[in-house]
């Protein structure tokens, strides 16, 4: 189930998101995403439009919107290739008419599953924060 996030769920969210970011960015050091936590607590998820989904009462996964921007969209490891991420996505496509993300060149199954969504390239950029190379993507309704 789909649900709007709430402050109890911080912990497990930022779980997923650890977890998730070190197996899918494993050419970045894990100690970058762990310097990054207290911004994820403090700073971006409560700017965001974040939901979760939920299933036998744990956060399986979620994804967070910032105006058209999807910011984050994160399956916890033992849920990934069972179709949730799907869901999230599909869940975020129809709240917006349209979405922009950036996604590291490097994380070719990302890139496969947001092209598989629809999502085409609209740029290249240098991530200013870890130094790679991300590609800017787009959807449209």
């Amino acid at each position: 189930m789909i649900r709007d996030y709430r402050e109890a769920d911080i912990d497990q969210i930022l779980a997923i998101w650890l977890s998730a970011s070190i197996k899918a960015h494993d050419f970045i050091e894990s100690a970058f995403w762990k310097t990054k936590i207290s911004e994820m607590r403090d700073v971006y998820i409560p700017a965001s439009e974040t939901l979760v989904y939920e299933a036998q009462g744990e956060v399986a996964g979620f994804y967070s919107l910032y105006e058209s921007n999807l910011a984050a969209i994160f399956v916890t490891p033992k849920s990934q290739g069972q179709g949730l991420g799907s869901v999230l996505i599909d869940d975020a496509k129809n709240r917006r008419e349209k979405l922009q993300l950036t996604v590291y060149k490097e994380n070719t199954p990302s890139i496969k599953f947001y092209e598989k969504h629809g999502f085409t390239v609209l740029g290249e950029q240098i991530d200013e924060h870890t130094g790679h190379p991300e590609l800017i993507m787009e959807y449209h309704s």
